[in-house]
């Protein structure tokens, strides 16, 4: 079944594009025909390239197994694993964007692909370091043999494509400058992955097992915690729907023939029906070492308090309706042939990701940050 839904999502891309590159085609066409006849000499097809940086919404639940809340509390110079853990909340990327506007109409066809990704890898090791045992009195000390610590590998990923094909009317808004309304059909796919490893020994300690006496007191061991756990996981989203924006630029400064100052905004919406995907594995365990000699445990006081061998994977599929809204403001510095955009863009798919572990959480996948691009004017 999911590979039939994967081959359909596959052909709905490539007759999103097909579409895309018939109605461009189509469009140029039409205007080189018409162009000679035309007096505005503007550009009828501008390609744009830009970049963005965004934060990433959080969009996953955290690995936390039992030890990970286990008491007594590690050291406070030992910081919690969970800190770490988290999936990157930066990512950075492009976008590209081909706009055809023929001379002597008022629509205008686009299409824009918009990519980013984001990736941390974490190493963290935090290790408190226990005295040894010296009373000051005899000729011998006693060594520990084990340290709090708190030691997690991590590594995460996330990557999201963005695809949109419009068209859209030049609406006008008088004196205030000009708008377009746009319709067209927006496909979007994001994907994450996870491997996680956690170690730690929270609560070494010596114990005193003798009686004291003239003010100082006799270890009769150490006793401490083993622990240990791993996650991995897989995640993704891929979905396809109809879309609506709104889009307007009007004038701040200079002119439309030589160099002019904009301010340009635009609000989106749209509905993707696609698939939600997760797959989980995990395991945890947890020894502890009596505290029966001075130097070192033997096999025999380690005590199993727990072990959940490796999980079955978990994993789910389910079939959904996201809905998209989002916007933008910026400026623009434009030229007869050129233009220069700086903003700030937020994209929003409410529901989109499968963040749980051993059930299913759905998490809202968002992206919101500055971006710039550089537009480039042909065909006039």
């Amino acid at each position: 079944m999911s590979e039939l839904i994967q081959t359909r999502s596959q052909q709905s891309i490539r007759w999103l594009l097909l579409s895309t590159v018939s109605a461009l085609a189509l469009l140029a066409v039409a205007q080189s025909q018409t162009a000679k006849a035309e007096e505005d000499d503007s550009p009828t097809v501008w390609i744009e390239l830009g970049g963005q940086a965004e934060r990433v919404s959080e969009s996953q639940q955290l690995f936390a197994p039992p030890f990970v809340l286990q008491t007594p509390r590690p050291p406070a110079e030992i910081v919690s694993p969970l800190n770490f853990e988290r999936a990157p909340r930066y990512s950075k990327g492009g976008e590209t964007k081909i706009t055809v506007a023929p001379h002597g109409s008022d629509w205008v066809a686009s299409v824009s692909l918009r990519y980013g990704r984001s990736n941390n890898d974490k190493h963290v090791h935090q290790q408190s370091y226990p005295e040894q045992w010296d009373p000051g009195h005899y000729l011998y000390v006693v060594n520990p043999f084990a340290a709090k610590f708190s030691d997690i590998v991590a590594h995460n990923t996330e990557q999201h494509l963005i695809l949109d094909f419009q068209v859209g009317k030049d609406v006008g808004l008088g004196m205030w400058g000009k708008s377009t309304i746009n319709f067209g059909v927006k496909f979007a796919q994001f994907t994450s992955k996870s491997n996680i490893t956690l170690r730690s020994d929270p609560d070494w300690h010596f114990v005193y097992k003798y009686p004291t006496f003239v003010d100082w007191k006799v270890p009769g061991g150490q006793a401490y915690h083993s622990y240990a756990g791993h996650f991995s996981a897989s995640r993704s989203f891929h979905g396809i729907g109809p879309s609506l924006s709104w889009n307007g630029s009007t004038p701040v400064a200079g002119s439309k023939d030589e160099t002019e100052l904009t301010f340009d905004w635009g609000v989106n919406a749209a509905v993707l029906f696609g698939r939600q995907k997760t797959k989980t594995h995990h395991q945890t365990t947890a020894l502890y070492h009596q505290a029966s000699g001075f130097y070192t445990p033997t096999v025999a006081q380690r005590t199993v308090v727990y072990q959940h061998p490796a999980t079955p994977d978990h994993a789910r599929s389910r079939s959904l309706v996201v809905p998209n809204i989002g916007g933008f403001a910026g400026v623009s510095f434009r030229y007869v042939n050129a233009k220069i955009s700086l903003g700030y863009r937020a994209d929003f798919f409410f529901g989109a990701m499968d963040g749980g572990i051993d059930a299913r959480k759905t998490y809202d996948r968002n992206f919101y940050g500055p971006f710039a691009t550089i537009s480039i004017g042909l065909g006039g």
